[in-house]
């Protein structure tokens, strides 16, 4: 398949547990420093009001965090932003729960709890606290999840958003999903992405994409952040944080049985 046409990165928000904003991840990816076990164990995005905050599951805080960063890294109106929302798992918690409680009191379900037990939660959360009424996706594609919201977000721009914002989440595993839907920690990444041709002397580097259907991604991440974020279920996303860190060259992302997404640093 032809390269996609080329995207700007704008800005950039990440959230990940030790690793509380964008440059403390790609410190800690370059070697300069490691995850600070002092830091909040909760992202707290100020865009929700305070009960709001302490009733919202960590996955919806997490993605709501990383997306308000890299607006604000991106000088962009969040209500201006169609955005795309991907998570491998949503929130396997409150999953968790909801299995324990159909079991054994189902009358005792949480009506909370099952509000935000939808795969949209964040998207939701985000489209209220920011008055955004742009589209709105939310994506699932188990380890190809990462890939193929970049995918998406291309596509988008290609035919015919000049911006888009990409939100990759994942939160822990807990109880008997844990031992098949493995996930720890937390970790989010945002990118608000445009079309290369919308600003010419725009900040932030350029992508080039290609979508390969015939072409496998060994299992093994590697890289400095593997050892601290690899069991977390966005984990695929890394080589793509590690390229960044670089500056420079490519990396191969699983997109897929079989297929990977080639990543390019164009500039």
């Amino acid at each position: 398949m032809s390269w996609l046409p080329a995207l700007r990165i704008r800005g950039i928000g990440a959230w990940a547990s030790g690793l509380t904003s964008w440059p403390a991840m790609l410190a800690c990816a370059r070697g300069e420093i490691e995850p600070d076990e002092s830091a909040p164990r909760r992202p707290a995005p100020d865009l929700l009001p305070a009960n709001e905050r302490r009733r919202a599951p960590d996955s919806v805080l997490l993605a709501l965090q990383a997306a308000q960063s890299a607006c604000a890294d991106a000088d962009c109106d969040p209500a201006s932003l169609p955005s795309i929302f991907a998570s491998t798992h949503g929130d396997l918690a409150i999953t968790d729960y909801m299995c324990a409680t159909l079991r054994d009191a189902p009358a005792e379900m949480s009506p909370t709890k099952f509000h935000n037990s939808v795969h949209n939660a964040a998207a939701g959360y985000w489209t209220i606290g920011t008055g955004c009424h742009r589209p709105a996706t939310a994506l699932s594609a188990y380890r190809a999840t990462f890939a193929q919201g970049l995918l998406e977000a291309a596509l988008q721009l290609a035919a015919q958003e000049a911006r888009v914002l990409l939100v990759a989440y994942d939160g822990p595993a807990t109880g008997p999903l844990a031992a098949v839907s493995t996930s720890q920690g937390l970790l989010g990444l945002a990118l608000v992405l445009e079309r290369a041709d919308v600003d010419a002397g725009g900040r932030g580097p350029l992508l080039r994409l290609e979508f390969e259907p015939a072409s496998p991604v060994p299992a093994t991440i590697s890289g400095g952040l593997a050892a601290r974020l690899g069991d977390n279920a966005m984990a695929p996303s890394l080589p793509f944080i590690e390229t960044l860190a670089a500056g420079r060259g490519s990396c191969r992302l699983e997109a897929g049985p079989g297929q990977s997404l080639v990543v390019e640093l164009a500039a």
